[in-house]
């Protein structure tokens, strides 16, 4: 009898010390990872409902809110910050070659779309000869007027067009368009004296307008410079942690999340990194 308590007590001390060691490999294995990630306080609601999907693959998100457009790339290239997630490749580019920062894209996320705008016409190809189209005057905010106005047939620029807006930089106007540079916040109040407004899309939200629905004109994922990314430290793009984020980001559930809580102002938009020159 002795000998079956004492056979059975070391049974269970053995399995106790098993279970403890599986316990230990399993937390181990379960360990948190955890992400600090840089963003505007517009890009909040979306990732509320990335930190919620994450927290489900065992990934910690902590959201960094910055006030301007310079600290997130400074924070994430001193290593404040694991990613961000707030600007488009364009800005990413240039910002990145200024500063000389070794930083990266990871994955694309959405556009703001510029729209083309009109109280008069329904399609752009109904505007007349000789029309006013007003578009913003700031040098990047024209450049991008100009690609749109392009893209929809209604001028032609040189194939070396670095996007900076110039007047100057239209090489064909078959309708002889005037064009009007104006303050971009100014834009939306020029529609009833204009043929057409070209109006970034922050603006037109703000006056009123549903972008993908009321523009006569709107960019698309074809408007590669304004797609928006996700961008870490470029020794880390290959990062586990990082891409299960990027590919959480890219799921459906997440583009009707955008769409809605934006009233689909913003328009999800996940194509390769090859797409945008990465």
């Amino acid at each position: 009898m002795k000998k079956w308590i004492i056979t059975l007590s070391i049974l269970l001390t053995v399995g106790l010390v098993l279970s403890g060691c599986s316990n230990e490999s399993g937390a181990a294995s379960e360990e948190t990872k955890k992400v600090k990630v840089g963003l505007n306080g517009s890009g909040v609601p979306i990732w509320e409902k990335i930190k919620e999907k994450a927290a489900e693959e065992n990934i910690e998100i902590e959201l960094v809110e910055f006030a301007d457009y310079v600290r997130p790339n400074m924070a994430l290239a001193d290593g404040d910050i694991d990613l961000n997630a707030f600007q488009t490749v364009s800005y990413f580019d240039s910002f990145i070659k200024e500063h000389n920062l070794d930083l990266a894209p990871i994955g694309t996320t959405l556009i703001a779309p510029m729209g083309i705008y009109s109280d008069k016409y329904e399609d752009v190809s109904e505007i007349s000869e000789g029309s006013s189209i007003a578009l913003p005057k700031e040098a990047t905010n024209m450049g991008r007027a100009l690609l749109l106005l392009e893209e929809s047939g209604l001028i032609g620029l040189p194939d070396d067009f670095d996007g900076n807006g110039d007047l100057s930089k239209i090489e064909e106007n078959p309708k002889n368009l005037e064009f009007e540079p104006i303050v971009a916040a100014q834009t939306p109040r020029v529609l009833p004296d204009v043929a057409a407004s070209i109006i970034n899309n922050g603006v037109a939200v703000e006056a009123g307008f549903v972008p993908v629905e009321d523009a006569i004109a709107i960019e698309d994922e074809t408007a590669q410079p304004y797609i928006n990314i996700i961008a870490a430290r470029a020794d880390e793009t290959d990062n586990e942690t990082y891409q299960k984020i990027v590919e959480i980001y890219q799921q459906e559930d997440v583009a009707q999340h955008i769409e809605e809580v934006y009233n689909q102002s913003l328009i999800p938009t996940f194509v390769p990194l090859e797409d945008i020159g990465w």
